[in-house]
């Protein structure tokens, strides 16, 4: 039994640094409106797990909450202070690689998709409609700062692409969400 412990603590420090955690809130700028709701700036959060399968190469898989608001959504019938939940998962490769002989600085990009749908809210949290999930596509770029103790701290740019069809009673809206999102975050590497 001693000689298994010992094999595993072995294979884990052989096996650092491969695996990550990150959480990262972010603030979310939409570049144009959402059928006729003008929508104003979001917030939200994302929750990945990354495994590098090369020294500066890996992929990552996660899941996101956003939210937008609008005061006035003249497609959707009912109350006028709308909003707009996006949840879903992400997916695909990040390259991060040393800026010059920095150890402790280097630059990220991420490229991959999204699988998520879009429930519209009224006021009381009620769900007037539901996009269903459907395929996406972000990409990222930011810089990665070492904190020590394989902490890692992550501000980042990306941008997110998700087209469905919302359903309103007989009304289909061609629900295009584009968005800038910028968020810091933080990530441990084991």
């Amino acid at each position: 039994m001693l000689f298994t412990l010992l094999f595993l603590i072995g294979e884990m420090g052989n096996a650092q640094d491969k695996w990550s955690v990150e959480v990262r809130p972010n603030l979310d700028f939409p570049t144009k409106d959402l059928g006729n709701a003008d929508l104003k700036t979001g917030f939200g959060f994302e929750v990945a797990v990354g495994y590098k399968f090369m020294e500066h190469l890996g992929a990552y898989a996660g899941w996101g909450y956003n939210t937008f608001n609008s005061d006035i959504a003249l497609t959707f019938p009912g109350p006028e202070d709308t909003d707009f939940d996006v949840t879903g998962y992400t997916f695909g490769l990040q390259f991060i690689h040393p800026i010059g002989a920095s150890e402790n600085l280097s630059y990220l990009v991420r490229a991959g998709g999204i699988y998520n749908h879009i429930e519209v809210e009224n006021d009381a949290g009620d769900i007037n409609a539901d996009s269903g999930h459907g395929l996406g596509w972000e990409v990222g770029a930011g810089v990665q700062v070492d904190l020590g103790s394989n902490w890692k701290l992550r501000p980042q740019l990306g941008y997110r692409a998700l087209s469905r069809d919302i359903e309103i009673g007989t009304v289909t809206i061609d629900a295009d969400l584009n968005y800038f999102s910028f968020g810091v975050g933080i990530a441990k590497a084991f």
